[in-house]
Order: C-alpha cells, then sequence, then structure tokens
C-alpha cells in the first residue's frame, strides 16, 4: 500500500472511530480527526462520560461492525451557511466553531495546530462559499478528505491510548478526550509494530535515566529542567568532546556569550516578533528588559560584527556549547524529548556566497562522523523549504528564498543524488535547511543535525566583509547543531542503545570488585587504582557487604563495559579475568587472564579510539 493509500485508510478509520463513538453514546461532540504518524486520533467532548482505555474493546467491536457493513465514503458539498445550520441542528458545537472561521476567514487554522492536521482549510485566502462533508453509514462529518472508497480497504487497526487535549491547543479552550489508534495495511504490520512499542517502552529514556542515574528532575527547580548527576554529565561531555573535536579539526573556534541579553537583540534579530511568547523575561531593577537567551546565533554575529572583516579572513567559524531557554507550554514536556532548558552544541559559519558550498560539505562531514561514531549507520536526508502560501511567517522575499532552496538543494544532488525529500514549511523562519534524519536501533525515525543558510539575520544587522574591490559585500551565516540539542538527542540516544553505551561515553567504564578486606586485596586494588587515574579510565569500587554474585548482577544492570573481580586468587597470580557486556565482545566466550596495567592500557586506547567494541 503507498503512502497516500495508507493516508486516505487511516483517515477514514478516524471517521470510522467516530461513527462507533456516536453509536455508543449518542450525546458525543466532535472537535477534529486527522491522520498521525502511524495511525490517527480524534478529540471528542462527552458530557458527564469519561471514556478510559476499559472501554476499547466495545469501541473496537462497534468499529469492527461498521466496517463489515462495506460501508462508503461518500463527498457531498454544502453552502456555508447550510453548514453552519446542519452544525446546529446536530449539536456539534465544535464543527460550528470550525465552520464560522472558515466562513470569516477561509481557514481553521489555530495557534498550536498544524494546518495540515486540521482536514478543514480552504484552498485559498479569505471567506469561502462551500465546505465538503464525508458520508459513510449514518454518520456525517466535515471534512476534505481523502477516503478510501469503502470500508474493504481497511487494514487493521488497534486503539492504543487516551489523552486530554485542549480545544485548538488551548489551554483556555474545553478539554477533550483524545482517542489514538494505530493503522497498518496488515496484521503483521501491526503486530510488529506493537512489538516494536513493547521494546520502546523497555527502552524508555525515563526509565532507564532513573535506573542508570543519569539524570532528575526537582519539582523545586521546575518542570522541563533537567538535573544531571554525575554519571549522566559524564556522559553528555564525552559526547559533546566527541563533537568539540571535530568541530576544532575543522577550524572552529570556541566563544563564549551570556545567558541573558537585551530585548533590543531579539527585536533586531526578528527573534522577538516570531517568539516572544515562548521567552523568559527579565525586569532589571531599572527597568530595563531582558530575555534569557533562547538561541545564539545573535550574539554571534556581534562578535563577528566587533571589527571590520576582510574577505582575506573569511570563512570565520564559532561553536559553542552553551544552554538556551524556551517557555514550552507545560503539558508539551516530557523527559529530555522536551526541556525548558537546551543545551546546544551550536555553530556559526561565516562566509561568502562562493564558500558556502564547501563550507557546507565540511559541515556534512563531521555530521556523518559523529554518526556513525555513535552507531547510527542509516542517514536520510530532508530539504526544508519555505512555504510560498504563507510568506508572512518568513523573512526575507520569495526570490532569495528560491535561490537559497537551490544552492542546498544543489549540494544534496552532489552528496546524495536524489535520495531526499522536500519538507515544505519546515525551514527556519530566516533560511532554509537540510536536516538529517537517524534511524534508531528498533527502526523509529529522529531529525537530529541541521545545516542552515541564514541570509536574513546578516541583513539585519548589516554584517559584510570588505572584497576584492574595497567595497562592502554582504555575507552568509551558516547555522550547524550536530546534535540538536543534548537533551533531545540523548533521550534517543539513550533509547537506542538501551543505556549500553560504548566503552568511550560509558560514565563508568570499569568496575572493580573487592571479595574481602585483607591488606593484600587493598594494596592491589590501589595499585590498580592509580593506573586507571593515570590512564584517565573512569571506575568505582564495590567493597560493599553483598555477594560476589550480587555485586556482579548489579554491575549488569548499570551496563558497565568491564568488571573485574579481584579476592586473594587475583592477589597470587598477579592477573585479573574481566566480564566484558555481551554487546561489546568480539571473540569466542572463553576469559581471559591480564595483568592489571594491559587491561587498563586496553581499555583507555579503546576509550581514546572512541571504539565501540572491546578489543580484548
Amino acid at each position: 500500500m503507498n503512502e497516500e493509500k495508507l493516508y486516505a485508510m487511516r483517515h477514514s478509520l478516524a471517521h470510522i472511530l467516530a461513527a462507533a463513538v456516536q453509536k455508543l453514546w449518542p450525546e458525543a461532540r466532535f472537535g477534529i480527526g486527522p491522520v498521525v504518524e502511524n495511525g490517527f486520533y480524534y478529540d471528542i467532548d462527552i458530557p458527564s462520560v469519561t471514556i478510559s482505555t476499559d472501554d476499547f474493546k466495545r469501541i473496537e467491536k462497534e468499529m469492527h461492525k461498521l466496517i463489515a457493513q462495506k460501508q462508503t465514503f461518500e463527498r457531498t458539498e454544502r453552502p456555508i451557511d447550510e453548514a453552519i445550520k446542519w452544525a446546529q441542528d446536530s449539536k456539534q458545537p465544535f464543527k460550528v466553531e470550525l465552520l464560522n472561521d472558515l466562513k470569516r476567514s477561509g481557514t481553521t487554522v489555530a495557534k498550536g495546530l498544524d494546518r495540515n492536521e486540521l482536514g478543514t482549510i480552504a484552498d485559498g485566502d479569505g471567506a469561502v462559499e462551500n465546505v465538503s462533508f464525508y458520508q459513510n453509514g449514518d454518520f456525517i462529518d466535515l471534512c476534505r478528505g481523502p477516503h478510501v472508497e469503502n470500508t474493504t480497504e481497511i487494514g487493521a487497526f488497534k486503539l492504543m491510548r487516551i489523552a486530554g487535549a485542549y480545544w485548538r491547543g488551548n489551554e483556555k479552550n474545553p478539554q477533550m478526550q483524545r482517542l489514538y489508534g494505530i493503522a497498518f495495511e496488515t496484521k503483521e504490520e501491526l503486530d510488529q509494530h506493537l512489538m516494536m512499542l513493547e521494546e520502546a517502552k523497555k527502552r524508555d529514556h525515563r526509565k532507564l535515566g532513573q535506573e542508570l542515574d543519569l539524570f532528575v528532575f526537582s519539582d523545586l527547580v521546575g518542570a522541563g529542567l533537567p538535573l544531571w548527576t554525575p554519571r549522566g554529565t559524564v556522559l553528555k561531555n564525552e559526547l559533546d568532546r566527541f563533537v568539540q573535536d571535530l568541530r576544532e579539526q575543522a577550524g572552529f573556534e570556541q566563544v563564549s556569550i551570556p545567558h541573558i541579553t537585551k530585548k533590543d537583540l531579539y527585536e533586531k534579530s526578528g527573534h522577538w516578533s516570531k517568539f516572544k511568547d515562548e521567552l523568559f523575561r527579565i525586569i532589571t531593577r531599572d527597568g530595563h528588559e531582558f530575555a534569557m537567551k533562547p538561541m545564539n546565533c545573535p550574539h554571534h554575529i556581534q562578535i563577528y560584527a566587533s571589527k571590520p572583516r576582510s574577505y582575506r579572513e573569511l570563512p570565520i567559524r564559532y561553536r559553542d556549547t552553551t544552554t538556551v531557554y524556551r517557555d514550552e507550554q507545560s503539558g508539551e514536556l516530557g523527559g529530555l524529548s522536551r526541556v525548558r532548558a537546551i543545551t546546544q552544541d551550536d555553530a556559526h559559519i561565516f562566509c561568502r556566497t562562493l564558500q558556502v558550498e564547501e563550507e557546507a560539505n565540511n559541515l556534512w562531514d563531521i555530521i556523518e562522523t559523529f554518526y556513525k561514531g555513535t552507531g547510527f549507520t542509516e542517514l536520510t536526508y530532508r530539504l526544508s523549504t519555505h512555504d510560498e502560501t504563507d510568506m508572512e511567517s518568513y523573512s526575507g522575499d520569495v526570490e532569495q528564498w528560491r535561490s537559497t532552496v537551490a544552492q542546498l538543494e544543489n549540494i544534496l544532488k552532489k552528496r546524495v543524488s536524489d535520495n531526499y525529500f522536500i519538507g515544505m514549511g519546515e525551514a527556519a523562519f530566516y533560511g532554509p535547511k537540510i536536516d538529517f534524519m537517524a534511524r534508531d536501533a528498533i527502526g523509529r525515525e529522529h531529525q537530529v543535525a541541521t545545516i542552515q543558510i541564514d541570509f536574513n539575520q546578516p541583513e539585519g544587522f548589516d554584517v559584510s566583509c570588505t572584497n576584492e574591490q574595497g567595497d562592502a559585500e554582504r555575507i552568509i551565516m551558516l547555522h550547524c547543531a550536530v546534535m540538536g540539542s543534548h537533551e533531545r538527542f540523548l533521550s534517543v540516544y539513550i533509547e537506542h542503545t538501551a543505556g549500553r553505551f560504548p566503552i568511550w561515553c560509558a560514565p563508568e567504564q570499569l568496575r572493580i570488585i573487592q571479595v574481602n578486606d585483607s591488606t593484600p586485596v587493598q594494596e592491589f586494588i590501589k595499585k590498580l587504582c592509580q593506573n586507571a587515574r593515570e590512564k584517565k579510565v573512569r571506575f568505582t569500587i564495590d567493597s560493599g557487604n553483598d555477594s560476589v554474585g550480587k555485586k556482579i548482577r548489579n554491575a549488569e544492570l548499570m551496563k558497565v563495559p568491564y568488571t573485574i573481580v579481584v579476592g586473594d586468587k587475583e592477589v597470587e597470580s598477579g592477573h585479573v579475568s574481566p566480564r566484558i557486556r555481551t554487546d561489546l565482545v568480539v571473540h569466542a566466550d572463553e576469559q581471559h587472564q591480564y595483568e592489571p596495567e594491559q587491561l587498563i592500557t586496553s581499555i583507555s586506547n579503546e576509550a581514546k579510539g572512541r571504539a565501540s567494541r572491546s578489543s580484548l
């Protein structure tokens, strides 16, 4: 089944879901029912009734009855006033609201909702005269489609969960019940997806973050503000060091900027008008308005613009790992996936137009090296462009946009031929970008790194270089975040690895299990630890009262790459036999003995080489 047919099937299932709910609860009032990734949902309000997962079997049974009737989906059109009367007579206030918006302005788009998800958008601007409806059986819904011809084309589906959702994404509006379902062409595909979801539960970064002691949240600190433990900080810093090493090799210079800034800076950059509702604002004692910085690029521009620049100096490359702050809505926060304090491995390149291709390719190389090094072997690519029907959402004129998009598309074609897709409307407000998508160990795709071209901010801040003729030449600015944000990347990475981090970034590389408190054993461990510190190997000592077997199990639960037991036997022989985490072993399962110094040196070399497997 192609994507269009799959979309139509899932959209049709949203209508069948609503029809089934209406059969069971005739007083139900309906909001919207769009297609989402792998399925669909419908926002429903039933006065004095709260649907629970216990009701899913009843609803699914009713849905199967409707499907078995081989219902067709019939499209009709009605004048807008007739449609409004239909909604009023049907006691569907949410549809009345949508229809009145269509009559007034030709769109149902509301803040917080994606225009493609609403399903009721007029094709043009301004008021509409007619709207489309679809009917299957007794159920009629305001909709522009598409749908399957009849219910015999419906594949396998399952209702999954229910959540609260404010009508039109506005917390001032009534809260509705959002019923989610998944759908696939075949039962085999559905079962495979359900298995993946079960595996995803085991890998949930929130669960593993607690079990592996990586990060915590505190109500006293605030939602969306993660606190990194020593172990989590090691992991985060090692990943960032990888990025920064690659950038340093590519000629990037490190800069540092403050965490607050005057309102004026973001007014000039355009961020204040675009994101003012997402800013944490600060009023100084003398009445000046500041903000916690939501991004870094305007600050880096100020460093570039601090003195005259010649074309001979370009490209100038800045790198900076720093935290930005955005006042995300509480309901949208979740673990590390969506936070309010966002650590970015940010970088900006100031260059001439003729240097853009080479610099973008250098950034591409850095991104590929990093993701191969972190075990993401499959990258896909999206060209995120502007939407020419909505140019008011972007800075700059349409010709500039077309030219810049063409530049990026040329780079894509040279690197990956036609193996990319277009994301219309996915560009930043200041310029188009190449998005890199990584597939994790259980098949889920995540947007990760970006390369963005920015011609608007250099124009707004009037930054240039002096060219060969002595004239001012407008420069281009490239943005690149390899991880995007540490928090979001780590939410993906923890789940991708299931917490089994490679040796080089593992918070604990070696665990030493002390069998007894005898002086020889303590002296043996003391020498081993001294060697580990010299070689910068991260270790802990388990000298507790648990049995050796339990200590080994605890090390396994913490997914430590290497574990050694030190007792009288090891002291006598002068050798240790490391237990190596199973995913790291590349040879036969036989246990080998090593001199302690040899083991420590090997672990150190693996860490330095950012190896993903043990060399022992």
